[in-house]
């Protein structure tokens, strides 16, 4: 499938790369990645990326402007993004052909040719595979692609403590590593928390309710958001903060937003996708996400994940 990527990559004069709403450093370190993979391949071609910046990734890698009759007859490539909902930048059909990288399990095959691969640790891990195997085309990969596709691994691996860390993560973490980049100031960047963050995540801990089956959930209105002078992105974020409880099994984080619930899901055995599945999110087996309108689910999905560690 990667030499298939290979192939229509190099047919495409402009190609528009886009990722998932909300972005994490594998979506930005994956999309961003790949296109100074293809700008330093590939000089001639016009390469983009598209979506809505994340300000407390901008320090990555700017988004572009992009014009809607740019999309006619180019490419476009959609990263790290389970389902067509979840793109950033509804115009990813209005290209000439549509390519899906991904790492999710594929509820939603999108797409004229799909790379899906759930046993990588990120899309920016797959990135870097698509460069090895483009190397026989001459690809090139640039300090800041190194870069970034770094930061994207560090990211959805959590600094290589996650179950997905593989030896095959640290083979090619360790090759990137070699690039003249800091990975210093990048840790600095990627994990410096605000202080207002860290008073929140206080909260969180004073607040987090634990139950005898190992299920725990924290509740994070708007009020306590504007208390704490914080986003919903920003509280969402802590959500793996939790994860070194003792007797904890899964555990599910509550963020009000304007017009919605964000729903964040973690686990260290139970399968907890299926249950985001279920109100209509998804993700990872021990890692997913979901949205809801009103307040009454949130004690179905805790229910839910009260069954599913009982079980376990």
């Amino acid at each position: 499938m990667k030499s298939e990527v290979i192939k229509t990559i190099s047919l495409y004069d402009t190609i528009i790369i886009h990722r998932h709403v909300r972005p994490d450093p594998d979506a930005y370190g994956s999309q961003c990645g790949l296109a100074e993979l293809l700008k330093q391949s590939y000089p001639h071609k016009k390469i983009y990326v598209a979506g809505t910046p994340e300000p407390s990734l901008s320090f990555l890698y700017p988004m572009d402007e992009i014009e809607d009759e740019i999309y006619k007859g180019a490419l476009v490539i959609v990263c790290d993004t389970a389902n067509q909902a979840r793109i950033c930048d509804s115009r990813f059909g209005k290209g000439d052909k549509l390519i899906k990288i991904d790492h999710h399990p594929n509820e939603d095959p999108y797409g004229d040719l799909l790379w899906v691969d759930t046993e990588a640790s990120s899309v920016s891990e797959m990135i870097y595979e698509l460069y090895l195997e483009g190397k026989n085309a001459g690809w090139e990969i640039s300090t800041k692609a190194a870069e970034l596709i770094y930061a994207g691994i560090v990211g959805d691996t959590g600094r290589f403590l996650f179950p997905n860390t593989t030896k095959k993560t640290l083979k090619y973490a360790g090759e990137l590593i070699e690039y003249p980049f800091s990975s210093t100031v990048l840790f600095d960047q990627l994990y410096e928390t605000k202080l207002q963050v860290v008073k929140l995540n206080g909260y969180i801990y004073q607040h987090v309710e634990l139950s005898e089956a190992g299920v725990a959930s924290v509740i994070i209105k708007k009020d306590i958001l504007e208390k704490y002078k914080v986003t919903a992105t920003e509280a969402s974020q802590l959500v793996g903060t939790l994860g070194s409880i003792s007797g904890i099994k899964a555990w599910v984080f509550f963020v009000e937003e304007e017009n919605q619930i964000r729903v964040r899901f973690r686990s260290k055995g139970p399968v907890i996708n299926e249950i985001a599945k279920k109100y209509k999110g998804g993700g990872h087996p021990l890692a997913a996400g979901a949205s809801i309108s009103e307040w009454s689910t949130v004690s179905e999905i805790i229910d839910d994940l009260e069954e599913l560690c009982k079980a376990f």
